[in-house]
């Protein structure tokens, strides 16, 4: 018989846990109709409300349900990433515990990765029904843009919610970079992947985790860590200020053939200033981005640190 890992990443989500797991114990049913054993891996990403509590509860009354808990907030990628370590499936699924993910889809998902040659079976919202209008528009913008300066396919509305095979989840795993952006990895990866469209689902319970300044912030990264655009359009303004530089430094020096110099020295201190500016822009626009980032990658600090498991228990009792 298969197993599959559900990796759920969980920050402060008390409210929700037990809608997924009344959720995810129907789907439980129809995997072992399939021939597939399921097991839970929640991972609480340093939550300052009671759902790790709630997750050793669930794991002490059900032994296909594991945790493991971060000693601080490291951030839904480094949960993924956790997740993706300890996975021990033939497949390997990663879905928000928020219901927004519909668990219904997994047993076609698995139909699917079962009986084609594809690698991955990922979905993807048709809308943002719901969704705030300023933060949907920015969210399309951020995947026409990376559809035009990145060599990796993002697909618009795509979510983390997926169905792995262990040779992907591998892949995965090989890539080992602390600024992480997944969405980018998982195309980076390669393999054949299937899409699967849905309607978008609101949150019943709870709030989200990601305001608008956070989705910047992350949308940001994800165009660091895959193009290097930004860095070219850098050197480019230093190149237009360099160019401005020398169109002032012949118009002075017409200038001041044909009718003289009547204010001396702020024209030569304005080219001095734009053509030094010029140069400054581009050689720090080259560097600014790659330096910061390989100042974080060199420091090889681990990408979370676990404070509470029960992965080395088989029966769910937890170690500490």
């Amino acid at each position: 018989m298969d197993r599959m890992t559900i990796i759920v990443p969980c920050y402060n989500e008390q409210e929700t846990l037990e809608d997924y797991y009344q959720a995810i114990s129907r789907v439980r049913e129809q995997l072992l109709d399939m021939d597939c054993r399921l097991e839970i891996l929640l991972v609480d990403d340093g939550s300052s409300d009671e759902t790790l509590a709630r997750m050793k509860e669930l794991s002490r009354n059900n032994g296909w349900i594991r945790y493991l808990s971060f000693t601080r907030n490291f951030g839904k990628e480094a949960a993924i990433y956790a997740g993706l370590t300890h996975a021990r499936g033939e497949y390997v699924s990663l879905m928000d515990v928020d219901l927004q993910d519909p668990p219904a889809l997994i047993p076609q998902m698995l139909d699917i990765l079962r009986n084609s040659d594809c690698d991955c079976v990922a979905t993807r919202r048709v809308d943002r029904k719901g969704e705030p209008v300023i933060r949907s528009f920015f969210a399309r913008a951020f995947y026409r843009l990376m559809r035009h300066i990145s060599d990796v396919e993002i697909v618009d509305g795509a979510r983390d919610f997926r169905l792995m095979t262990r040779r992907y989840v591998d892949s995965l795993l090989e890539l080992k970079e602390y600024n992480r952006f997944s969405k980018g990895l998982f195309g980076w990866v390669g393999y054949k992947t299937r899409w699967l469209e849905y309607e978008n689902i609101e949150r019943t319970k709870g709030e989200t985790k990601w305001s608008f300044f956070k989705l910047l912030m992350y949308s940001i990264d994800g165009i660091v860590a895959f193009s290097t655009m930004p860095v070219r359009i850098a050197a480019w303004i230093g190149l237009l200020f360099c160019s401005l530089a020398f169109i002032f430094i012949l118009v002075i020096v017409a200038r001041t053939l044909m009718f003289g110099d009547p204010v001396a020295g702020w024209p030569s201190t304005l080219c001095v200033i734009l053509l030094l500016s010029g140069i400054q822009l581009f050689c720090l626009g080259l560097l600014g981005e790659y330096l910061s980032k390989t100042y974080l990658e060199v420091k090889k600090r681990p990408i979370y640190l676990c404070r509470e498991t029960n992965l080395e228990e088989e029966d769910g009792t937890p170690t500490e």
